[in-house]
């Protein structure tokens, strides 16, 4: 983009929609040199990919107008004036009961504006447009914790993807663009947020039995150890991950990168950055490309949790700022609890 200056506007046709960039030689990761246009054409390039991760999907838009290392906000609802007639939003609600049209994807140029507006990292809900309340995706957030690292998460994985074969389903897993490593079901759009989260504390506690050396549901920290924390709270309303082929917003302009399982345990997530993963999806193809072939009914960990709960193990706690649930557990630290057992 040499020669350009700041008050440089382009148009370009994406998805039979024109969408404006200007401002494309500003520094969006200084430490690597890449700019506002490198950033937009970075979405235009995994264009295939991103849309099958955000298509229909209500979307929190975390943006860096001034780039990284500039301040951020996140963006949940899209503003009612100056924004091209074209651009869909989908109305969902939050755990406090107020709702938001949140910008709903149904193309390339959806993305491709959110760029232009500084979006860097893709934060979409697991839930269409079809049905907001009813999750069509279960994700699995594999979090390594202090004294833990990539390859653990990778080890975790492989418990994941063992234990979804014996139940014969498909999982599908990408590195979080960090140390941690997601896995994601296609899921009927069955089941309410409150019936997926409990079937994902179901199969994480599963997996916790297995290798209590390895993988923890704990909740607090000072109860983690140096495990790999299955992030069941993910699940909740309101609580989203970066999506597939999001730039993550670091100094090296990582990406939320879909792998092959095989392919898990040799890969660094390091190695996947703005600049590397288009040329590795031209050459490769998505590796989630069959996500939406094979959708799992989530019955069996719901009666794994109703097991649980008949065993002593009911709910585990929300996030802090999510409102009290019913047969939800005390959010007191246990260190701090005086009612706890000693």
């Amino acid at each position: 983009m040499g020669g350009t200056t700041k008050a440089t506007v382009t148009e370009i046709e994406v998805a039979g929609h024109t969408v404006r960039l200007s401002s494309p030689d500003r520094l969006i990761f200084p430490q690597r040199g890449f700019t506002k246009a490198d950033v937009f054409h970075y979405y235009l390039a995994v264009g295939d990919g991103i849309v099958r991760a955000l298509r229909d999907r209500p979307t929190t838009l975390q943006r860096f107008p001034e780039g990284v290392e500039g301040e951020a906000f996140y963006q949940k609802r899209v503003p009612t004036r100056g924004v091209p007639p074209w651009v869909r939003t989908a109305r969902i609600s939050f755990p406090s009961g107020r709702s938001a049209d949140e910008l709903c994807p149904a193309d390339l140029a959806h993305v491709a504006w959110a760029a232009q507006m500084g979006t860097i990292v893709f934060h979409p809900w697991p839930v269409r447009a079809a049905d907001v309340d009813r999750p069509d995706e279960l994700r699995i957030d594999l979090d390594p914790q202090p004294g833990t690292d990539f390859a653990d998460a990778v080890a975790a994985a492989g418990e994941v993807r063992a234990l979804l074969a014996e139940l014969g389903a498909v999982g599908w897993p990408k590195t979080s663009g960090g140390r941690g490593v997601h896995v994601y079901l296609r899921i009927p759009p069955r089941w309410t947020f409150t019936e997926v989260r409990r079937a994902t504390i179901a199969l994480a506690r599963e997996l916790e039995r297995r290798r209590p050396d390895l993988i923890t549901t704990a909740w607090w920290k000072e109860e983690r150890g140096a495990r790999v924390f299955v992030d069941y709270n993910q699940m909740a309303r309101d609580r989203t991950i970066a999506c597939a082929y999001s730039l993550r917003a670091n100094a090296r302009a990582t990406v939320s990168t879909p792998v092959e399982w095989d392919e898990l345990p040799d890969v660094d997530p390091d190695d996947f950055d703005l600049r590397t993963v288009p040329a590795r999806l031209a050459e490769r193809g998505d590796p989630h490309a069959g996500i939406d072939d094979t959708p799992y009914d989530i019955t069996t960990l719901l009666e794994w949790a109703d097991r649980d709960a008949t065993g002593g193990q009911g709910d585990l706690p929300y996030p802090p700022d999510h409102p009290k649930m019913p047969g939800e557990p005390k959010r007191v630290q246990p260190s701090r609890d005086r009612d706890r057992p000693r």
